[in-house]
């Protein structure tokens, strides 16, 4: 199969007649936001261009203190390509990114896409058999890392075993800022990565070399909607992971939707904090690629660290800060923090996960700006939905869907059926950001669709203004006597009391009602609350069948590669409840 070509999808017979979809938040939009934006089919690479001459003499990155303009990154991107080119990249290529946040990471993936490659995103963080698993099944042919031996060292074993035809490897210590790299060749040498040591002799580049070039290459022919810019691996929390193939025109509308809906963006102007990482699609799409598309300034930290980030923040005095809820959790428990710290922050926009509202309350007090909560998938390019910045605004709802996509509530046991308003139900999603298909995975993509809707798998319901609310995962559903319990609202409830940092909720298996549900909860530091403390808050919140059978407390909680709280690892391996 040509990867860089959308694979035809058989779609299931049954189609919901346009009548029965309700859309209500047409009505209901903020000013300035309209349905029908226009959404014109761009390839990427053309977005990236239209940005580096528009904002030319403006600061693109900011790395490490670092600075690299649009114009320097224009001209990088093109010597990338070129030098790719030269060693045989072509439409359909796939390339692997096995990089931290820094410049070379939006160097590669442009000069990529320009050249009708395919860009595959691979999490520093993987250990050699996650990367060996990744890479065969995409099918990579060059993977792109840094001359770290901590990350250099995991590819070159697959180069070496013929895994993975060739390495790219990008000098760490020359896109520091002058003093930095001249200390880390100084004090870190050893970091560096040994050439020598795997023997892989013409399947090893040098970044160097690559761009020894004037830049000069032949673009691609690129059909945005049909030609595949990216396979993003879904993060497998509840299977295998499976690359969604997202086309060119999927991620550059996604970027236009986002743009739209920030009514108060100011082009050129805004400075957006990169603390989550690249490989993950909800920072590739929200920081990076719309973050370039409007002519921001990034400020890019390779890894987070709640102390290191409070100072870039003072550094920087960043207006956008996405991130997880447990990044604003992290940052607001932090002692280093002062006041005025958050006060350059104009916009914070919380996704991948649920926003708890005692997260979202202190930290608007501490930010005095607006934290929104954003829904997606890695499916979706991620964005969807978004709570409005300016007019209605609903406590823990999603929000809204974004321009040109309609989010429809389907019976859960036939995904044809529309709901109605306030029913709860699988939470489908039709859009131009919407992926064509997974790679290499027939029967998955088949499952995945209903007519033209992506099925989330996710319960929801919507209200009469078209705001959206999760009730929950339809696999994190606990079945207790054959009544359905929703983990997340046990963990709302939860949140209620004052010394919880963090709470996640799964069912275990229980001999008298089949399954109940267990809490984990991680105390903030130096707080203290007791079993009984926790019971005595929500015992009025929730049902009797809702009260969680067993709360167990923990110094952390698992976490997925972009911190939001993971219940994969509890269910792999938890405690025998007691009988």
């Amino acid at each position: 199969m040509n990867a860089s070509k959308t694979p035809s999808r058989k779609k299931k017979p049954a189609k919901p007649k346009a009548q029965e979809i309700l859309r209500p938040w047409i009505d209901h939009y903020a000013t300035g936001v309209n349905y029908d934006h226009p959404l014109p089919p761009l390839a990427l690479g053309e977005m990236f261009d239209n940005a580096v001459e528009k904002y030319a003499n403006k600061p693109c990155f900011d790395f490490l203190g670092a600075k690299t303009s649009y114009r320097e990154l224009g001209d990088l991107v093109n010597r990338v390509a070129s030098g790719l080119q030269a060693v045989g990249v072509k439409n359909g290529t796939r390339i692997g990114l096995f990089l931290p946040n820094c410049p070379y990471y939006s160097e590669f993936y442009f000069a990529a896409v320009k050249l009708g490659a395919v860009v595959v995103n691979f999490n520093p963080l993987y250990t050699v058999d996650e990367i060996k698993d990744q890479a065969e099944d995409s099918g990579i042919e060059i993977m792109v890392t840094l001359d770290l031996h901590r990350l250099y060292d995991k590819i070159a074993v697959l180069v070496a075993n013929k895994t993975i035809g060739r390495l790219i490897a990008c000098p760490f210590a020359p896109a520091l800022p002058g003093f930095k790299g001249i200390l880390f060749r100084l004090l870190k040498s050893s970091e560096r990565a040994d050439f020598n040591k795997h023997g892989l002799a013409d399947n090893l580049l040098h970044y160097d070399a690559l761009v020894a070039n004037d830049g000069s290459f032949k673009p691609a022919k690129i059909d945005p909607e049909n030609d595949i810019a990216l396979f993003q691996y879904t993060g497998g929390t509840t299977g295998i992971p499976k690359a969604a193939m997202l086309t060119h025109a999927n991620l550059t509308a996604n970027c236009e939707q986002i743009s739209h809906w920030f009514t108060g963006c100011q082009d050129g102007k805004e400075r957006i904090l990169a603390i989550l990482p690249f490989f993950h699609v909800f920072a590739m799409s929200c920081i990076q690629n719309f973050g370039i598309s409007i002519g921001a300034e990034i400020v890019l930290m390779p890894r987070f660290d709640a102390d290191d980030a409070v100072k870039v923040i003072r550094r920087t005095r960043p207006t956008v800060l996405p991130g997880v809820p447990t990044l604003y959790t992290a940052l607001m428990d932090n002692e280093g923090l002062k006041p005025g710290d958050f006060s350059s922050l104009r916009y914070g926009v919380s996704g991948g996960a649920p926003l708890p509202l005692e997260v979202r309350r202190k930290f608007e007090t501490l930010a005095d700006c607006m934290l929104v909560e954003g829904y997606g998938l890695s499916e979706t390019s991620p964005v969807v939905s978004i709570n409005p910045f300016e007019g209605l605004k609903k406590e823990n709802s999603i929000g809204q869907p974004v321009s040109a996509t309609i989010l429809s509530v389907r019976a859960l046991d036939d995904p044809t059926k529309p709901l109605g308003l306030h029913e709860n139900g699988e939470v489908c999603i039709s859009g131009p950001q919407v992926m064509k298909a997974y790679w290499n995975k027939p029967d998955e993509t088949s499952n995945a669709f209903v007519g033209e809707y992506f099925r989330t798998g996710d319960v929801g319901y919507m209200d009469e203004d078209g705001f959206f609310f999760i009730v929950d995962r339809i696999k994190d559903m606990i079945n207790c006597s054959g009544f359905k319990v929703y983990p997340r609202r046990i963990e709302d409830a939860i949140y209620e009391h004052s010394a919880v940092a963090e709470v996640t909720v799964i069912g275990v298996p229980d001999k008298y009602r089949g399954e109940a549900p267990k809490a984990f909860i991680r105390l903030k530091p130096g707080m203290h609350a007791s079993e009984d403390d926790i019971r005595k808050v929500i015992e009025p919140k929730l049902s009797k069948i809702e009260r969680p059978e067993y709360i167990e407390f923990r110094d952390e909680l698992p976490k997925t590669m972009i911190g939001k709280l993971s219940k994969k690892e509890l269910r792999d391996t938890p405690d025998t409840p007691p009988d």
